[in-house]
């Protein structure tokens, strides 16, 4: 089946080779007996199979075949056929003639928040869909989504799906699906679950917003399951009404993530500029709650500050100093002997897989940079401008999380749980503007550096302050959205707050980046 003009199964006549990947090639055909135009998956093999190694190819592909049948979905490339050729199996699917979205942030960059929004509440859709039916993605990516005309997006290659039930047939499925898009918890050596297929949803929503995915792309595939699976990354600065789906669905705790149907939510809210509210978890049924290596690093504020800022504009809020990221919290020295198995497994599994590098989109930063300078003085808050004050906060599903101390003795580091992060934010926001004094006490030694006086000035210009919707927990990092009144005039923004302890194990807030 390799030469243009050639009938497969007496019926399917290819035409032209439209695209191929690690398991096969697509060409574009004509159904003859129909008269339509169709696509057409060959199986791939690659050099060297041994005979069980081929069966074993075989029956995954007349899998995917199985799987993909059951998903009707107009945002979902139908299968209309498993047909053989020569004695290897094809699958006969509807052609789109479309461009991936890989493709589209290739050539255009990065997309707009509400472009992105709109694919992907369709591709959100689908895969409700496919978690219904019981079958889960396994291999979400800019690669696997396809925009036609008007933006209509149908996601495809449901190769290495595994439908709840099925048995596996491939020694490597243990672990498939491209790194820089996988969930921490596959990273780590579990099985994916549709709370799985979110957080890669999540990652490729990112990719097209940022321009590339959360935890950046690598050559070495053992490395970049390092990065995943500490569930590492920097929250998004472009992403603006994004920013609190986007967070939601990248909780590093598959438990505390949206369900796929909650995520359709979630997007639809963005799409018709309604505050996006906090979807209940749910998606990580029968996953066990548990804490994270590491907390997410918040934003490398210095050269972000500012940014959404336009040139008359007033300087950033007093609650914003410096763009310092708090240290990351070490994991507790008793799931020490865990971890070192888990990363074992996550290694093996990498040598086995070392091909999913290849399809990893995009590239993302790694380190961050050094502490910023505490902005100019004297700021104020113009409801004409994007300029807001600091943030607010409400219950998010994240992990429990080790937030890092103010102190510098580590003998005084307490562990504190999300519960007070989110319980901090939301009173600071009831103390602010009216009670200045107990607000002081809840902020870190990095926003405290810009001194009292600048910081109460800057509050005393506002009337007022509320939290929109519900924060959301990542890690270290609360996302929150505001809304501020100054002389009869709103204006609503979107921060993410850089959380530490002190001594005691209170939270404090010790910086802020607006986006």
């Amino acid at each position: 089946m390799s030469a243009e003009g050639r009938l497969i199964a007496g019926r399917y006549r290819l035409q032209s080779k439209i695209g191929s990947g690690a398991m096969g090639v697509v060409w574009k055909a004509v159904d003859e007996r129909l008269h339509r135009t169709i696509a057409v998956k060959q199986l791939l093999l690659q050099p060297g199979y041994t005979p069980e190694e081929t069966e074993e190819a075989r029956q995954r592909s007349m899998r995917e075949g199985r799987i993909a049948a059951r998903l009707q979905h107009q945002n979902a490339i139908v299968v209309f056929d498993v047909a053989e050729d020569e004695g290897q199996p094809v699958l006969v699917m509807e052609y789109l003639p479309s461009t991936s979205l890989a493709a589209v942030i290739d050539e255009q960059g990065v997309q707009p928040p509400m472009r992105v929004a709109r694919i992907g509440v369709q591709v959100a859709g689908a895969l409700a869909a496919a978690h219904m039916a019981g079958i889960v993605h396994r291999d979400l990516k800019p690669g696997n989504i396809l925009l036609g005309e008007n933006d209509l997006a149908k996601i495809t290659d449901f190769g290495i799906s595994r439908a709840i039930g099925d048995v596996a047939v491939t020694k490597s499925g243990i672990l498939a699906g491209t790194p820089a898009y996988l969930a921490p918890e596959v990273a780590l050596g579990r099985d994916p679950a549709p709370a799985s297929d979110v957080f890669s949803l999540g990652s490729t929503l990112y990719a097209a917003i940022e321009g590339g995915p959360p935890f950046g792309t690598d050559e070495n595939a053992i490395s970049l399951l390092h990065r995943v699976a500490r569930g590492q990354f920097e929250p998004p600065r472009q992403a603006g009404p994004m920013t609190p789906v986007l967070m939601q669905m990248l909780c590093p705790d598959p438990v505390d993530r949206p369900t796929m149907a909650h995520t359709r939510d979630l997007l639809q809210a963005v799409l018709d500029g309604r505050p996006v509210p906090h979807a209940a978890p749910g998606a990580g049924a029968g996953w066990q709650r548990q804490q994270q290596p590491t907390a997410p690093t918040p934003p490398g504020g210095g050269a972000m500050m500012g940014h959404h800022q336009g040139s008359a504009g007033p300087a950033n809020p007093p609650t914003r100093v410096g763009g310092a990221a708090p240290a990351v919290a070490a994991a507790p020295p008793r799931r020490a002997g865990k971890q070192v198995a888990l990363w074992t497994v996550a290694i093996v599994v990498a040598v086995l897989v070392g091909v999913l590098a290849a399809n990893a989109f995009g590239s993302g930063s790694q380190d961050r940079g050094a502490p910023a300078p505490a902005p100019k003085p004297a700021p104020t808050v113009a409801p004409a401008t994007t300029t807001s004050a600091a943030p607010t906060s409400s219950a998010a599903p994240a992990t429990s999380s080790q937030v890092p101390t103010s102190s510098s003795a580590p003998s005084t580091k307490k562990q504190v749980t999300k519960e007070k992060l989110v319980s901090t934010v939301k009173k600071y926001y009831t103390l602010v503007p009216d009670d200045l004094d107990d607000a002081w006490k809840l902020l870190g030694p990095s926003l405290q550096s810009q001194g009292k006086d600048r910081y109460e000035a800057f509050w005393k210009q506002i009337d007022d302050v509320k939290i929109i919707g519900q924060p959301v927990q990542s890690g270290a990092n609360v996302v929150v959205t505001l809304q501020f009144t100054k002389d009869g005039k709103k204006s609503t923004e979107v921060h993410v707050l850089g959380m530490v302890a002190n001594s005691e194990g209170d939270a404090l807030i010790n910086t802020d980046s607006r986006h």
